[in-house]
């Protein structure tokens, strides 16, 4: 059965999906090319008649998809549209600033949904189209993007059955990296009360070091990065440039620093203005000081990437990524030498920005971490918590697997109802039911086969990183 929606663009045209009305590909700004290409999001044009919003919106330019279209879209499901008042939970995917889509069948969003929420999700721009430094351009552009995202769930949200006033935003990795730098952004104050950060990267860019790699992509094409120059390159063959420089990254790492050993070439961009600090400063500085948060990490973050790591990379890891005070072969005298770069690699990248981002916080953090498993090989890893949260990883699919640890088909049901009725708690009051965080006690919820709260668990990790602060990076 069909239902239809007025926007402030247009009427929409969704569908009920069982208990939930679901509308997808509703466009949010102009699509990004042409003469709009590497700009600012443009707001969206106006629309007679009523638009179907039965099908995602196509892809934003990432590797596999070049298409064009409106492709700067929007989800949303909802159980009771209308003026039901709804908490709204906006859903920023990951992708290593590089790939992504909202229409990912991992982030459905019936099952929240009809635990009595309204999702919105949304597609943003990703690589060089949302996240190179470019002579010309507005930096963080897909940033840029999900702010407009915001405006237009601001704006229209509560026809749909939610509440303006009150919006959790939450994302994981990449996407977890762009919310908090818009908890850092001016621009983005008073579009979201709450905020959830799952796996945030520590990886902020100084525009000199974006701008070099920058340069390094466009002199694979035999251009500056300028939009002059790289308007003139389909999103193809960019694509294919900053994959060649992706390959060959750890080769800069004596001019790029510690990025270079990382999955990516882009990160959010400290200009000094759109985001003018890296977040964990302006969190100290009072930044976001009137939102809510939940921050929390996978115990596992990194084994996911481990791969057979050789001798020298190992050696580089613990050489390039190790604290100025830190021992981990000290720490962890038992570890292999995998374990260690699997260790170092998920402290500095994942696990360590995350806490940090939580003492930042000063006293307003709720702090957790994942550490139950169904994959013998993988453990608690990167992403996991998605699929529980989202509720998209069924005792089924765990059952079948050739590597499911022998009670986790019977656990995982549990453990997501867990995960996924705290974050709707959290959504709806702020509270999900433990102590906010803080340097004395270190109160952390961990998910296990049993939920429990106690210390932080990681303690030999948070002793060698103590010290740290973390910061915009720079060229060495």
């Amino acid at each position: 059965m069909s239902i239809e929606i007025r926007t402030a663009a247009g009427i929409v045209r969704g569908r009920w999906e069982n208990t939930v009305a679901v509308f997808r590909g509703i466009p949010y700004a102009r699509p990004p090319f042409g003469a709009l290409r590497f700009a600012a999001p443009a707001p969206v044009l106006p629309w007679d008649g009523v638009r179907d919003a039965l099908e995602f919106g196509p892809p934003v330019p990432q590797a596999g998809s070049v298409s064009g279209g409106d492709c700067l879209t929007v989800n949303i499901w909802s159980p009771e549209p209308g003026a039901a008042g709804l908490p709204v939970l906006v859903w920023i995917h990951g992708g290593r600033y590089l790939e992504g889509i909202s229409g990912n069948p991992h982030f459905d969003g019936a099952t929240l949904a009809a635990s009595g929420a309204v999702l919105v999700s949304m597609n943003y721009r990703t690589g060089a189209e949302g996240f190179a430094h470019i002579a010309g351009a507005p930096d963080n552009r897909g940033i840029l993007d999900q702010a407009a995202a915001l405006r237009w769930v601001r704006d229209n949200i509560a026809a749909f059955g939610g509440d303006p006033g009150n919006v959790t935003v939450f994302g994981q990795s990449a996407g977890a990296g762009c919310l908090a730098a818009l908890l850092a952004m001016p621009m983005a104050a008073g579009l979201f009360r709450r905020a959830i950060v799952q796996s945030l990267p520590g990886t902020y860019f100084s525009p000199r070091l974006a701008a070099t790699i920058s340069a390094a992509i466009a002199a694979r094409l035999g251009v500056r990065a300028t939009v002059a120059e790289l308007a003139r390159i389909p999103p193809g063959p960019l694509i294919a440039a900053t994959d060649a420089i992706l390959d060959r990254m750890p080769e800069f790492v004596d001019s790029w620093g510690p990025m270079a050993l990382t999955p990516t070439p882009f990160s959010p961009v400290v200009d000094g203005e759109v985001l003018p600090r890296a977040p964990w400063h302006a969190l100290t500085e009072g930044a976001a000081h009137d939102v809510d948060l939940l921050i929390g990490h996978t115990r596992d973050e990194y084994r996911l990437f481990v791969g057979e790591p050789t001798d020298e990379q190992i050696t580089a890891a613990l050489e390039r990524l190790t604290p100025a005070t830190g021992d981990y072969r000290a720490a962890y005298p038992e570890a292999t030498p995998r374990q260690l770069y699997e260790l170092v690699n998920a402290d500095w990248l994942f696990r360590m920005p995350t806490l940090h981002l939580a003492r930042a916080a000063g006293g307003r953090a709720r702090l957790y971490e994942l550490c139950w498993a169904f994959h013998r090989e993988q453990g608690a890893s990167h992403s996991l918590d998605v699929l529980l949260v989202f509720g998209t990883l069924g005792a089924d699919e765990v059952r079948a697997h050739p590597s499911a640890l022998p009670n986790a088909a019977a656990e995982i049901t549990g453990v997501a109802h867990r995960m996924r009725t705290d974050w709707l708690t959290f959504a709806a009051t702020g509270d999900p039911g433990w102590a906010p965080y803080d340097p004395e006690t270190r109160i952390t919820r961990v998910y296990d086969t049993e939920p429990t709260t106690g210390p932080y668990p990681e303690e030999r990790s948070r002793r060698l990183w103590d010290a740290h602060r973390f910061d915009t990076l720079a060229l060495v």
